[in-house]
């Protein structure tokens, strides 16, 4: 069988969604929705919210099984979506992660920004605060955040959406293509898919020297840049720190010269006298100007996040 690419045709598709969580909740209602025979396992009881989303759905057609027996004489199954990263198998069936899943169902004029590693929820959920401060709807969706299915079946679509991926997610991708992406540790290979098929910008932490090798390493669309990361002062086409301003040396014209700054240590708040937390928020403002962000909203959403997050967040 062929399967979709987009929304349409799913009304003859079996498909096994393993999970039950928020990410599998939200794949098994959207495929229902759209008219697919869907079967969806999980080994947990869950909690009373899970209960009641289960039942729900299953009123709604489709077949729910949780708990211990949850794998047993499962039906004959088109497609299989992992939204737990438990790589389970079905023979003769495609295995797809949740996010392979929301590319493919996703609006085509709505890019993703991803991020992916090390602190992949801290920097999604600071570049969100610095597209929403740049006036720009969004949603921070995957790890940490909206669950991706949910994320790209809003009827109100977002102007770019912060994605946040793992390497189970990325692994069974086979599709997804980032306007721009950050991976900030190579300590699974996997992760370099997030740079695949990337248009814009592959960020990557320069002090982690096997980032800089995936993207090297990947199949980028013609006039994609590869842009560092540091905590020292940052060459060309990095951002970086010079005493106690984050600056920009990759997306002004001037580069070559000389720096823009984006933002003070103390505008992040109690979490900017955290190595791992301005790393992460150099890697979202990377994103967010590789979008075409301005300087002042980079500031501004990097601000209001410090103000809320606690220095230990991720």
């Amino acid at each position: 069988m062929t399967l979709p690419s987009s929304r349409e045709g799913w009304e003859h598709v079996r498909v096994l969604v393993v999970g039950f969580g928020p990410a599998g909740a939200a794949a098994a209602d959207n495929l229902l929705f759209l008219g697919a025979t869907v079967t969806a396992v999980d080994t947990e009881l869950g909690d009373a919210d899970t209960q009641e989303r289960a039942e729900l759905l299953r009123t709604l057609g489709a077949d729910i099984r949780l708990g211990e027996d949850a794998f047993a004489d499962l039906p004959v199954t088109d497609l299989v979506v992992d939204t737990g990263g438990s790589g389970v198998a079905v023979v003769g069936a495609p295995l797809w992660s949740d996010a392979e899943l929301a590319w493919r169902l996703r609006d085509p004029a709505v890019p993703w920004l991803v991020a992916a590693g090390r602190g992949h929820a801290r920097v999604a959920r600071l570049l969100a605060a610095i597209l929403t401060a740049a006036g720009l709807r969004t949603t921070h969706a995957g790890a940490g955040g909206t669950p991706l299915v949910e994320a790209v079946m809003d009827p109100e679509q977002p102007a770019a959406l912060a994605v946040a991926l793992d390497a189970a997610q990325l692994a069974a991708s086979t599709s997804l293509a980032a306007e721009s992406a950050a991976v900030l540790s190579a300590e699974d290979p996997v992760l370099g898919i997030a740079f695949q098929g990337v248009a814009r910008a592959c960020v990557y932490d320069v002090a982690d020297e096997g980032t800089e090798r995936l993207v090297m390493d990947a199949d980028v669309i013609e006039g994609a840049r590869a842009i560092g990361i540091t905590l020292d002062t940052p060459g060309v086409s990095m951002l970086g720190l010079v005493e106690d301003l984050l600056v920009d040396r990759a997306f002004i014209a001037q580069r070559h010269t000389s720096a823009a700054e984006l933002a003070t240590v103390a505008d992040l708040g109690p979490g900017g006298a955290d190595p791992s937390y301005l790393r992460d928020a150099l890697a979202a403002a990377a994103l967010a100007r590789a979008h075409g962000v301005s300087q002042a909203a980079v500031r501004d959403g990097l601000r209001a996040a410090g103000a809320v997050d606690s220095p230990g967040d991720e």
